[in-house]
């Protein structure tokens, strides 16, 4: 059998900073270097069972479940009223959206599967394929994840800026020069 240790060395090399940064926006930075190094490890051991180029999605993916698996420790140690607090999904996020107030509060608003998914195509510049394997769905399903958190994102951007349609008095929706120009490029 091959030696697989100097490939697996470079796929550690090349996606160890995305995977930190991944983790960064997700955990207490304390709590990022022991849990890459967890992510790391599993990726060695499951190594035969992902494809070539697809390994920073797979990466992610197994940090999500690190994540998840870390965020119940945390809570079981907490106690019976960190079982009630749900975290949220990319706390880090908001510390990158401080330049614009607005954007900050309506990424706030916003389910955590929407932030999840803008965040694997925006923030961690994942092509939405790739986004899909991280997210465990379809591409097509990502796709129409991407599509409505877009929407829901425009529409909390304008309910947090007080654009109005003047005739009803209701946010202006998602389709309107102003959000669409507020909006990061995903594609």
């Amino acid at each position: 059998m091959p030696d697989a240790r100097p490939e697996f060395e470079d796929v550690y090399r090349v996606h160890l900073p995305a995977v930190s940064r991944y983790l960064a926006r997700r955990v207490a930075r304390d709590d990022v270097e022991d849990l890459a190094a967890d992510v790391f490890a599993i990726a060695w051991r499951k190594r035969a069972s992902v494809a070539p180029g697809e390994e920073l999605p797979w990466l992610y993916r197994i940090a999500s479940y690190q994540v998840s698996n870390h965020r119940r420790k945390l809570a079981a140690r907490a106690g019976a009223l960190g079982l009630f607090s749900v975290p949220d999904a990319a706390p880090g996020a908001d510390v990158l959206l401080e330049g614009d107030p607005e954007l900050a509060a309506a990424w706030r608003r916003l389910p955590s599967g929407h932030r999840e998914v803008l965040a694997l195509v925006v923030l961690d510049d994942l092509p939405v394929a790739q986004a899909a394997i991280a997210l465990g769905v379809s591409a097509n399903a990502a796709s129409i994840r991407l599509h409505r958190a877009k929407k829901a994102l425009a529409a909390a951007l304008a309910t947090a800026r007080g654009e109005t349609d003047a005739a009803s008095g209701t946010p202006v929706g998602p389709d309107s020069a102003s959000d669409e120009r507020s909006l990061p490029s995903a594609t």
